[in-house]
């Protein structure tokens, strides 16, 4: 195991209540026969993250019985109704504490982007003032490494639907872009029409 492997927590936001989808929790949308959230779980595991803390809000008790999250950590958000926002402050306050250095996170509603782009964005991590981010022909996009060191900062601006933005945008010069095009289509599955990227 390398030492990014242990230091880096893979965070996975998969509060969403899929408001445009019908009500439909993305955590539990069908892909290639598994709900989306064992998929994504098994993204950051492949991609070298050992410790994967797994945020769910709609439906969270549904979750659990009907996704195989093994040994996944489950932070359950009460006020994920309020946006991505909360969701990533209640996943970090989960890594607080714990031997993570830094958090890869990523979203639960873009199987597009795999291991490889995942790997990626991993290996840019130096210590805990890395903040990194996968780029897709340039534009900043998921997954994203937050050093521990950023946390703080970014759970007093992660409000609404913004997570991390505001923070980054403050802190563009020092991100660490990492260009993921060729191996990741970054797209959502946020209305249903995007449930045709499903398989």
């Amino acid at each position: 195991m390398t030492e990014n492997e242990q230091q880096v927590a893979g965070l996975l936001l998969a509060a969403g209540g899929g408001r445009r989808l019908g009500g439909r929790p993305k955590a539990l949308l069908e892909h290639r026969g598994r709900p989306l959230v064992e998929h994504a779980v098994d993204v950051l595991r492949a991609a070298g993250c050992t410790r994967v803390h797994v945020v769910l809000g709609a439906a969270a008790a549904v979750v659990r019985e009907r996704a195989e999250l093994g040994d996944c950590v489950l932070v359950e958000n009460p006020e994920w109704a309020d946006g991505m926002g909360s969701s990533l402050r209640s996943g970090l306050d989960s890594l607080t504490g714990t031997k993570a250095r830094a958090a890869l996170v990523s979203l639960v509603d873009q199987p597009g982007i795999g291991a490889a782009a995942v790997s990626r964005v991993l290996a840019a991590y130096e210590d805990e003032t890395s903040l990194a981010s996968a780029a897709y022909d340039g534009v900043r996009g998921h997954p994203v490494l937050l050093g521990a060191a950023h946390w703080a900062g970014i759970s007093a601006t992660a409000t609404g639907d913004r997570g991390a933005r505001a923070y980054l945008k403050e802190h563009e010069d020092t991100i660490t872009l990492v260009e993921c095009a060729d191996v990741a289509e970054p797209y959502d599955i946020d209305t249903t029409a995007d449930l045709t990227h499903l398989e």
